[in-house]
């Protein structure tokens, strides 16, 4: 799991150190940087995946704007400064540097990844791309003093191949203990055959074995997930819904179909719900369901997602998501109270801890409905909530909320009665 995240001069975040649980909840009142935390988590995954286009970063939930204003607008020098973004997890670290010119149409740049010197390239008969042979080597030696700072021993690699072999072997045990997603044979065998592109391809796989490789903030919305959208950029669900129908239909298979049955069980919550299917003989441009409400007669038919009200798509969204094995690992949704009444949200919240336990998933919150606060247990150092706050320079501050301790002889406060009640802060200044 992913345990800490400190970020520096991202929008309203100057600098910031958030300790995560498996289920952390982040609270506050309106514009205090609770979506920029989870935007700077998302851009440090969309530069782990080296993919750093404005459309890969909206199709993950970052609310793209110029440049400049992507940093931390508190002072003007800021505006040119890169955004530094440090991830670190039970099994893994990642670190990035982010620059941009702010010039029109640039683009975003890892300085901490542009681990491939500039260096000239030959045409080769085939046409291929292909690297001089000692340009290879110094490549070799960057990569590897990079990612293991001890020095590499210094030999030199002629044509012969028993001394490009002994150069091989010799690379292969000085850093093979080094490279824990990626192995040294990999690299020397791509590289030594003068292929630049499997080599590129083999550092790319290093960003592969990171939890939060795929981190998405999704923000589903009542018109993607009622007219079941088609598939977005990032699948199988898309921020706001897409591709929802598709993955039901997937669920409804054999080999999934006890994922199904348990989204079912699951969205008993709501009171009148006794079932949903996939019908059989929909077209490939049709995309319905059919949701059966127990209060009517058994003999009337189905209605679609069309007529359902609001909250029953959200779950349904929310199960899916957390019940699915094609889903993220590590996610976040950003205003999970959203159109759900604040009973069911404080219910919600107890199945989304249970089912991120039982399905080993990470995941964020933000919310601004007190009722999410009732569904945690503070007791259980897996569940975390944080104030989110401005402080008086403006800048995007957090502060762990533990379980608040009863006066002597006095019942305990809830959660969302001490929000209510400004005992944890969180609620806006000027009411």
């Amino acid at each position: 799991m992913i345990g800490e995240v400190r970020i520096e001069n991202y929008k309203s975040i100057q600098k910031l150190k958030l300790e995560l649980g498996r289920v952390t909840v982040l609270i506050g009142e309106n514009g205090c940087g609770k979506s920029n935390i989870l935007e700077a988590i998302a851009l440090a995954s969309a530069a782990a995946n080296d993919k750093l286009d404005n459309e890969f970063l909206a199709a993950r939930g970052i609310r793209v704007t110029e440049p400049r204003f992507m940093r931390s607008a508190f002072e003007k020098e800021n505006l040119d400064k890169d955004i530094k973004i440090d991830i670190k997890g039970t099994d893994e670290n990642f670190s990035c540097i982010l620059s941009n010119d702010n010039l029109p149409y640039s683009q975003w740049i890892n300085k901490t990844t542009s681990l491939l010197p500039e260096t000239s390239l030959e045409d080769s008969k085939d046409e291929s791309t292909t690297l001089r042979q000692e340009e290879l080597i110094k490549i070799i030696k960057e990569y590897l003093n990079y990612i293991s700072p001890s020095p590499l021993p210094e030999t030199s690699l002629e044509d012969s191949k028993d001394e490009s072999k002994a150069l091989q072997e010799e690379l292969i045990k000085s850093r093979k203990k080094s490279l824990k997603y990626i192995s040294t044979e990999e690299i020397l065998s791509s590289i030594i055959s003068s292929s630049f592109i499997s080599f590129q391809n083999s550092i790319n796989k290093l960003s592969d074995g990171y939890n939060f490789s795929k981190f998405t903030i999704y923000s589903p919305e009542n018109q993607a997930l009622r007219t079941f959208e088609k598939e977005g950029q990032i699948q199988p669900l898309g921020i706001n819904g897409e591709g929802l129908f598709k993955l039901i239909k997937v669920l409804k298979s054999e080999e999934n179909q006890n994922r199904l049955n348990q989204i079912k069980e699951k969205l008993r919550l709501i009171d009148w719900f006794r079932d949903l299917e996939v019908p059989e003989d929909l077209s490939p441009l049709q995309s319905s369901i059919q949701i059966k409400d127990k209060y009517l007669d058994r003999d009337l038919t189905y209605f679609d997602q069309k007529s359902s009200n609001e909250g029953f798509l959200f779950l349904l969204f929310y199960f899916a998501l957390f019940i699915s094995d094609l889903t993220p690992n590590f996610f976040a949704i950003d205003n999970i109270d959203a159109s759900l009444n604040p009973r069911l949200c404080r219910r919600l919240m107890e199945e989304l801890v249970e089912l991120a336990k039982k399905q080993d998933k990470q995941v964020i919150f933000t919310t601004h409905n007190p009722a999410v606060l009732d569904g945690l247990d503070l007791d259980d150092e897996e569940q975390r909530l944080f104030v989110i706050y401005r402080n008086q320079l403006g800048h995007t501050k957090a502060r762990r909320i533990l379980k608040p301790e009863p006066l002597e002889g006095q019942e305990p406060v809830k959660l969302s009665e001490a929000f209510l009640r400004g005992y944890i802060g969180g609620l806006p200044k000027n009411f």
